[in-house]
């Protein structure tokens, strides 16, 4: 939607409680002290003198009823992916190429038409019940599941990318090549890592059985069969990814084998993985548009023209260091999964937001990290946490010269930690 300039003015509000005047710049706004304390969500009584002065155009606001929507209701798989399943496995055992073949699962909804075949996969933007592609069927598919895909890498270096992309899987596909021994360096790792996690739903793809023989595949079966302990009661799907070759086999077991992940649709909250400016360099000052933000929503169900805020919004420094903070307020414009235009937006999969957020604020990534949600209902900010944790009995995707196991060292005072939370 294109806005005019004025709407591209954001909405700050100070985060200390004596002063909530809005302001149109961020260097205008006073701030909180953020010293080993929760900020207080500060009163906004003169929000709508604030918006009474900014001229907006008219936004389409899309009312629903959070209670009667469900991970299957078919307004949402319609459109959106509602199940979180990741590829894991050692680096070119085909993870990327299966993610691929598989979208959206359906299955003829003519009970007559044989299994595995009436099971189908399409892109995003399929239409809800395309024709049966049977010869003779003549009957149409009906969508069931529609999945986003967390493609893990699988070089060693990059383990913990894996391990954070495991803490959104709702269930794992485990991709052996059907023309290398098992097990490989890293389908032992991930392995080891889905444990960790806790996932209980894998599916085992033995994969580039074109590549082999069939005494060969069975031989290998058995390879996978004594080297799974964790996921020995998974089943082991013989397939080509490259040539979709029992492709349909795997949307059933995904279907049949995989539950439906319970999802909390209540208090949205959304965490900002990726932000941007989608203006290009030189446009019209009519021309301009808001700043985007994308990434996974833990909770509840954002839809068009809804008011949210930004957490922690706008940090800065004063003269004594101590750290300051705007919040950020916007409305929903856009929202977007892949290509398809939403009406409202649930938990599943990766969801662009468009905002009427002053672009420069989004640009390069400068909300990364940040919170998005319904106005007043977001958490307090801390400055410092108090947590409990777990390490790893030894590291994973690291190489020792003796090729033993290196055991993981406990945490020291003023080591530098990298965390990475709710998202991948």
């Amino acid at each position: 939607m294109r806005c005019r300039t004025l709407n591209l003015q954001t909405v700050l509000y100070s985060s200390d409680k004596k002063d909530h005047t809005p302001c149109k710049h961020p260097h205008e706004a006073a701030s909180a002290h953020l010293h080993h304390q929760h900020l207080q969500w500060p009163k906004r009584s003169n929000e709508s003198d604030s918006e009474d002065e900014v001229e907006e155009e008219e936004i389409e606001t899309v009312e629903i009823d959070p209670t009667k929507l469900l991970p299957l209701s078919p307004e949402v798989i319609s459109r959106q992916a509602t199940i979180n399943l990741g590829t894991i496995g050692h680096v070119a055992h085909g993870k990327s190429t299966v993610v691929k073949a598989i979208s959206g699962m359906y299955k003829c909804e003519n009970e007559a038409c044989p299994r595995p075949g009436c099971y189908r996969s399409y892109r995003s933007d399929k239409e809800d019940r395309p024709p049966c592609e049977r010869p003779g069927c003549g009957h149409r598919m009906k969508l069931l599941r529609h999945g986003s895909f967390v493609d893990c890498p699988g070089h060693d270096i990059l383990m913990a990318t894996m391990l954070n992309g495991a803490a959104v899987m709702d269930a794992a596909l485990l991709l052996i090549a059907g023309n290398e021994s098992c097990p490989q360096p890293q389908t032992s790792e991930h392995l080891a890592a889905v444990e960790i996690m806790k996932l209980q739903n894998i599916i085992i793809l033995q994969n580039k059985v074109d590549l082999i023989k069939e005494a060969q595949a069975l031989e290998h079966q058995k390879s996978i069969t004594a080297f799974v302990k964790v996921a020995e009661a998974s089943p082991i799907v013989p397939i080509s990814a490259q040539l979709k070759y029992n492709i349909d086999a795997v949307n059933e077991y995904i279907v049949k084998r995989i539950p439906i992940p319970v999802r909390d649709f209540t208090s949205p909250r959304l965490i900002v993985i990726r932000s941007f400016d989608v203006n290009k360099p030189g446009a019209e000052v009519d021309e301009l548009e808001g700043g985007v933000a994308g990434g996974s929503i833990l909770t509840g169900v954002l839809t068009l023209g809804m008011r949210v805020e930004i957490r922690p919004g706008i940090v800065t420094k004063d003269v004594q260091c101590r750290n300051r903070c705007r919040l950020i307020f916007s409305r929903i414009v856009t929202l977007l999964a892949e290509n398809n235009q939403l009406q409202f937006a649930v938990p599943g999969g990766l969801i662009g937001v468009g905002t009427m957020i002053d672009p420069t604020l989004c640009r390069a990534d400068r909300l990364v990290g940040q919170v998005l949600g319904a106005v007043g209902k977001l958490p307090q900010i801390y400055t410092e946490l108090e947590i409990s944790l777990f390490l790893l009995r030894r590291l994973l995707g690291v190489k020792t010269e003796d090729k033993k196991t290196t055991k993981v060292t406990k945490l020291v005072k003023n080591e530098l930690l990298l965390i990475n939370i709710g998202s991948t």
